[in-house]
């Protein structure tokens, strides 16, 4: 199995729990902040270079772009899952497989993420109530994104692959580059070409696609087991239906979640485009302080994937207990800083005075509440990993959709005032906190899992 143990690899089925998360986790935790650091570069080089109104337009389509792209980040977390189950069972000509049954599958997916996207983006403005004040330069963005989004699938296809089979390393040099290029371009095209809000969707498609490049390139030049050929690829319908018993859920769960924050999108613009605006930039600092207990939680579906396709249950759980120590302590440190430095981190974005006042005031009402939802991610994670999608699905799609939206429709409505609106976020953190929690010590979960391993191995 010499091709399984590539030097780039990582192999989780053995050796000291903390140091692995730890060295896996670093650089995917890297990558992500530079994923995020460059989708916050559009916001902060439009709010000062176009103004407030084209900063509330971008922070606004974000529950658009996720919903499309969730159900594809879902889908694509059951490739991950599959690859490092069969990784870790050391079926070698079975992660080839499923290499080539991902790829085609996201190629086709491609085409069709493009044209919904392009197509659903009038309606999904209208569904939002988007001032029209917004409503052009908003529309504008989106169909620019969604006309690229192939580079941004393509990316975390491949980027899934490496880190199903232990290499967080490679996904963040590519993310480093295509950041600094895309920081480059969005001042090329804002701030000298003076395109507006079309350069930032310009820059960010172009920066994604030359990651994807990147990826694919890597993939497809290993000699490793997980390499892609092009040639004679086709889909093996038991691995498809692999894929999609772990990714189908999770898709559901993660399009209809970013669906529903489009409902709380419509009820902050009930407000103002300030409103709007300052809630644009607490939700870029939002998605940086949110990064560690979502590195972790991916950490630990490989982590758990790995072994749960050893067969070594109890390290899983192991595994389980020190991704959520990790995930609280790392959460804590960074809720000081971002309390108190609220008000010139939202100064990165706009100096409006009143755009302001919103964007710290969101942070301060919301951002205790991580900590509770570190519970989520991490049991998510855990039980995605293990080949049980379906129970997370439901609680989330239970906490975030279903709790949160009557939530909001009955306090908006009886105080309609913003503190309610503020907090529909962490009342649904803490209920799925709550049902995940009970669920996962349970143990029932061990019993839905092995969706990938030959029959006779049990857990």
């Amino acid at each position: 199995m010499a091709s399984l143990a590539k030097q780039t690899d990582m192999r989780m089925t053995e050796g000291n729990i903390f140091r692995q998360l730890l060295l896996f986790s670093l650089p995917l935790l890297a990558g992500n902040f530079f994923q995020q650091f460059y989708n916050a570069v559009d916001s902060i080089v439009v709010g000062n270079f176009v103004g407030k109104a084209a900063l509330a337009a971008v922070g606004s389509v974000n529950p658009v772009i996720n919903t499309l792209i969730g159900l594809f980040l879902g889908l694509s977390s059951g490739i991950s899952v599959v690859i490092s189950q069969l990784y870790g069972a050391q079926e070698e000509k079975r992660v080839g497989k499923a290499v080539q049954t991902s790829l085609l599958l996201v190629l086709l997916l491609c085409v069709v993420f493009t044209a919904v996207g392009v197509l659903m983006v009038p309606f999904m403005l209208r569904f939002m109530s988007t001032p029209e004040d917004v409503f052009g330069e908003a529309a504008t963005y989106l169909r620019i994104y969604f006309a690229g989004v192939s580079g941004l699938m393509l990316y975390n296809l491949g980027s899934g692959i490496l880190r199903a089979v232990g290499d967080s390393k490679r996904p963040l040099y590519f993310l480093l580059f295509s950041a600094g290029l895309n920081t480059v371009l969005d001042l090329l095209f804002v701030a000298g070409f003076r395109w507006g809000i079309a350069g930032a969707a310009v820059a960010t498609v172009v920066s994604q696609a030359v990651s994807a490049l990147l990826v694919l390139a890597v993939l497809t030049r290993t000699d490793g087991c997980y390499q892609i050929v092009w040639q004679g690829m086709g889909m093996d319908t038991h691995i498809l239906r692999n894929i999609f018993v772990v990714g189908v859920p999770s898709a559901l769960q993660l399009a209809v979640t970013s669906f529903s924050n489009v409902f709380v999108q419509s009820y902050v613009n009930r407000f103002d485009s300030s409103c709007m605006a300052g809630w644009a930039a607490y939700n870029k600092l939002d998605s940086f302080a949110l990064l560690p207990m979502m590195t972790l939680s991916v950490a630990a579906t490989t982590f758990v994937g790995q072994n749960v396709g050893a067969g070594n249950w109890e390290r899983s759980k192991q595994g389980a207990r020190w991704a959520l120590i990790m995930g609280i302590v790392s959460t804590a440190v960074i809720l000081v800083p971002l309390m108190v430095l609220a008000r010139p981190l939202c100064a990165f974005f706009n100096q409006d005075e009143a755009v302001l006042t919103y964007g710290v005031y969101f942070i301060r009402v919301i951002s205790p509440f991580y900590l509770v939802g570190t519970f989520n991610q991490i049991y998510a994670g855990v039980l995605r990993g293990a080949g049980d999608a379906r129970t997370p699905t439901i609680i989330m799609l239970l906490s975030f959709v279903v709790f949160r939206q009557i939530y909001l429709f009955v306090t908006y409505r009886l105080f309609g005032t913003l503190l309610p609106v503020a907090l529909g976020y962490p009342m649904g953190w803490m209920l799925c906190a709550l049902l995940l929690g009970i669920y996962y010590h349970s143990g029932r979960w061990i019993k839905r899992s092995f969706v990938t391993l030959p029959e006779g191995r049990e857990p």
